[in-house]
């Protein structure tokens, strides 16, 4: 057969395929094809984690460039997966949402005493280190939605958090200043029903009388935040968070649980 016999042929095929590579053209091609996509999956694999430790210990503000030397792959893997730094971040943020709020309803299923299902919340998310990448907005969010309630609330309602706030207690709009206002997550990222089921879980708490009165949702928020330091050494790590989160605990008890 002459060569150009043989481009005739594949002239041929091509047009009856209507203009596509058949399978059997491209059998080094397919043979390839099944090793990349485990090759892709691996890399954002290891994009996610290095996300994660990168955002939890510089905050969001971190740049692309980290966290691609951390996951070990060029940065331009990074934008294949991620065409933007809002993308990946809305990811991580969207995950570890998700994670905290299905923590607060294990521990509303799995305790039927009000102060141990806030107590086993709190340790489980503290533990986990999803407080690091606790989108700041959520923390805004609960303020806001505090402050909502409290302008509807009867005179009588709550008096000691009127009082706090009144007396000047920062405003939990500005926590999470690691992050500069362009580095947030700028959708919802699920904080909605994450807190819906700490409101419950606060509720109960001071319902029973065993968390103090003043104490808000944000305020839990804001222990899971900051109790969960990012230290180099991991057992140095968890004590310390242990540690932190017991001081933090007794002050949110009420005096008289």
């Amino acid at each position: 057969m002459h060569i150009s016999d043989f481009h005739g042929s594949v002239t041929a095929l091509s047009a009856e395929s209507g203009g596509r590579v058949m399978a059997g053209a491209t059998t080094h091609g397919v043979g390839r094809s099944t090793p990349l996509r485990v090759d892709a999956q691996r890399n954002l694999e290891h994009v996610l984690r290095a996300a994660r430790e990168v955002f939890g210990e510089l905050g969001y503000g971190a740049p692309m460039e980290d966290v691609a030397r951390r996951a070990r792959v060029g940065v331009g893997t990074v934008y294949r997966r991620f065409p933007s730094k809002d993308v990946l971040v809305r990811r991580i943020a969207e995950e570890e949402t998700a994670r905290l709020t299905e923590q607060a309803k294990s521990a509303l299923g799995q305790e039927e005493e009000p102060w141990q299902a806030l107590s086993r919340f709190l340790r489980t998310s503290v533990a986990s280190g999803a407080g690091r990448l606790l989108p700041p907005q959520v923390l805004r969010v609960g303020a806001a939605e505090e402050d909502e309630a409290e302008e509807a609330a009867a005179a009588a309602r709550v008096p000691q958090q009127r009082q706090a706030v009144a007396g000047g207690v920062p405003d939990l709009r500005v926590v999470g200043s690691r992050s500069t206002v362009e580095d947030e997550p700028a959708e919802d990222s699920g904080a909605g029903a994450l807190l819906e089921v700490v409101g419950r879980l606060v509720d109960r708490a001071r319902e029973a009388g065993e968390l103090r009165a003043d104490v808000t949702v944000a305020d839990v928020l804001l222990v899971i935040a900051t109790a969960a330091p990012a230290l180099p050494d991991p057992a140095q790590q968890a004590a310390a968070s242990a540690r932190l989160l017991d001081i933090l605990l007794e002050g949110l008890r009420s005096r008289t649980a």
